[in-house]
């Protein structure tokens, strides 16, 4: 079981750096290059789908770390 999550954790990491260095400031990475128009709130679709898809993968790397936890101990 240990070296299965030990692979998933190396996955979500990477993963997880890849989303967060795809986030950007205002109006510039993912959400600011045009592919739909700014939405009411000022953020554009794209963007908002990443965070959440940042957030879901932070979660599971979470989980994942707790998972680790209790197989080590």
């Amino acid at each position: 079981m240990l070296p299965f999550f030990s692979v998933i954790h190396v996955l979500l990491s990477a993963a997880l750096v890849g989303l967060i260095l795809m986030h950007s400031g205002r109006d510039t990475g993912m959400g600011g290059m045009g592919f739909t128009p700014q939405s009411a709130g000022g953020t554009h679709i794209v963007e908002r789908n990443l965070t959440r898809v940042t957030i879901l993968v932070a979660v599971l790397f979470v989980s994942n770390t707790v998972v680790l936890f209790r197989l080590l101990s």
